[in-house]
């Protein structure tokens, strides 16, 4: 009768165990797999702020190359054109720094919707060399676009 006994609580242990055994290895397969779908979620993220970042990046160059030098649609009469004395005609281009002469009164394009050009952002001026105008920081004079031949 011992040996029944002993057999009985031997197996009834043995299947706790085994049940407790189970229950751990699924809860700790479930951790994992929590673990792995949260570092899938984490990896999506990144690649989803990746592409987002490659895209904004495009933009801006796409956005750099129409806006730092343009050639004119159209031609327009603005009157007769005087350089400032002392100097020669030359041809200006994207991050240079126009003289303060240039920007003077007479100069500066305020009527810019008049020849087709967008309002200039805050703190900028369009400014007239020679038959093109460039777009300036009014500050500093620094030239952030040209374009090309929009004055006869």
């Amino acid at each position: 009768m011992k040996k029944i006994l002993t057999l009985t609580l031997a197996a009834v242990l043995a299947s706790s165990s085994l049940g407790l055994a189970t229950a751990a290895s699924a809860q700790s397969r479930e951790y994992r797999q929590d673990r792995d779908d949260r570092r899938d979620d984490r990896q999506d993220r990144r690649e989803d702020r990746r592409d987002n970042r490659d895209d904004r990046r495009d933009y801006r160059q796409d956005q750099r190359e129409y806006s730092r030098w343009q050639r004119a649609e159209r031609r327009y009469d603005a009157g007769r054109y005087q350089r400032p004395r002392g100097y020669v005609a030359r041809q200006w281009g994207y991050g240079q720094r126009l003289p303060a002469n240039y920007r003077t009164r007479a100069y500066v394009v305020n009527d810019y919707g008049r020849y087709g050009l967008r309002a200039p952002p805050r703190g900028y001026q369009y400014t007239r060399v020679n038959n093109d105008v460039v777009l300036t920081a009014v500050a500093t004079g620094l030239i952030t676009a040209v374009i090309v031949g929009l004055f006869n």
